[in-house]
């Protein structure tokens, strides 16, 4: 019993991470847009003007 629910918690975070938008698409940007910007870490705020801001 104990390998099921080990199971179905290696599944469910797989399926939560499949969520996340990849960096750069129109739904990430508008995603960090609504992000407060003291929440950025550095390399978010990088991404972000690459490919939401220059492109």
């Amino acid at each position: 019993m104990k390998s099921a629910a080990s199971i179905l918690v290696l599944l469910s975070l797989l399926t939560l991470g499949a969520c996340a938008p990849e960096i750069g698409s129109e739904r990430w940007c508008k995603q960090m847009a609504e992000k407060p910007k003291g929440d950025w870490t550095a390399n978010e705020a990088l991404a972000y003007a690459e490919h939401c801001v220059l492109d």
